[in-house]
């Protein structure tokens, strides 16, 4: 239709080119492809030309102005539309390539971050069987030494020391169920000493236990089955689930780290508020370590577990003159 109202007004009408060259876009955005806006404009050009040769006579038509310019708008599109054509279609295959980049991107993200997830499960489980299994198996066998070597000697103390090992063995497969079904065991509500799982919360939606009474139970298990000396203060400190999990891990190690290294006659345990957060000291009068000494996974998993909450582990020690753990985890609670 379009073509056929350009050839009749330039049939009827002077100035058909300036009509055809204000209609020429038209195709080229409506026509759907380069090569039918091609055709569709050549044949307005050739109608609007047409027309103006039948209406001035075709040797006077050809010498016109109007064919001229209708001529060099009729090219001149041509070149325009091809040429925006080719930057449209060059635009899109970089739209293409840049799409197909991001997806490769997303799916390579994916997969590190399903490979650090999966490493930092590992991790996490390491430091939970270190945390639980492996020091509940390490006091089974200090347990089951003393009890072998006094059972002559003194027996009621050697069946004490069997119960302990009964204990702690049962918890120890409590222990083991929870990391196999990945749910987290509540905070200990007997003297157990082993710590929960982090992010636990109290089972049967029971308030969970202050941090001080968990500590207390600890620190008694303690003294029970090594015979050492504990003085302990520790206030009923409010603080959230993930913190009393920290404290109480890092007293088990630290505990742990007495029990295996320090030769300590006795250990001392304080647990205050501070302004800016939680302090847990923990301090033995053992035969210490060098600075420099090579740290075990236990400190080290200590303080990635303080990190997790914004907290900081400092150990202070020397040959001699027993070891100090401090352990800070900053809180928002309100008092």
């Amino acid at each position: 239709m379009l073509v056929l109202a350009l050839g009749g007004s330039s049939l009827l009408l002077n100035g058909g080119a300036a009509m055809l060259v204000l209609s020429l876009p038209h195709f080229w955005l409506l026509a759907g492809g380069p090569r039918r806006a091609i055709a569709l404009s050549g044949a307005a050009a050739a109608a609007t030309l047409t027309g103006g040769l039948v209406r001035e006579g075709w040797a006077a038509g050809l010498l016109t102005g109007n064919a001229a310019f209708t001529l060099i708008g009729y090219a001149a599109s041509v070149l325009l539309g091809l040429g925006a054509h080719r930057l449209i279609a060059q635009r899109d295959e970089r739209e293409r390539r840049l799409s197909a980049e991001l997806e490769t991107a997303q799916r390579r993200l994916a997969e590190a971050h399903r490979r650090q997830g999966a490493a930092d499960e590992r991790d996490r489980i390491a430091r939970e069987i270190h945390d639980t299994l492996a020091q509940g198996f390490a006091s089974i066998v200090v347990l089951a030494e003393a009890a072998r070597s006094g059972i002559a000697a003194d027996p009621d103390r050697s069946a004490r020391q069997l119960l302990s090992i009964e204990r702690t063995a049962r918890e120890n497969l409590t222990e083991a169920r929870a990391l196999i079904a990945s749910g987290p065991p509540p905070v200990p509500s007997s003297a157990n000493g082993s710590p929960p799982h982090p992010g636990s919360g109290p089972p049967d939606g029971a308030a969970p236990a202050s941090v001080a009474r968990t500590l207390r139970r600890t620190l008694d298990r303690f003294a029970e089955d090594t015979g050492i000396a504990v003085s302990a203060d520790l206030p009923d400190v409010e603080c959230d689930q993930p913190t009393r999990i920290a404290l109480l891990r890092c007293t088990q190690e630290s505990l742990a780290n007495v029990r295996k290294h320090a030769a300590a006659a006795t250990v001392g345990v304080v647990l205050a508020r501070a302004p800016h957060g939680v302090e847990l000291e923990i301090t033995d009068d053992g035969r210490g370590f060098a600075a420099g000494a090579p740290r075990g996974f236990g400190l080290d998993g200590m303080r990635r577990r303080l990190s997790e909450l914004g907290g900081e582990l400092t150990v202070t020690s020397a040959p001699g003159e027993g070891t100090r753990v401090l352990a800070v985890i900053p809180t928002n609670e309100q008092e």
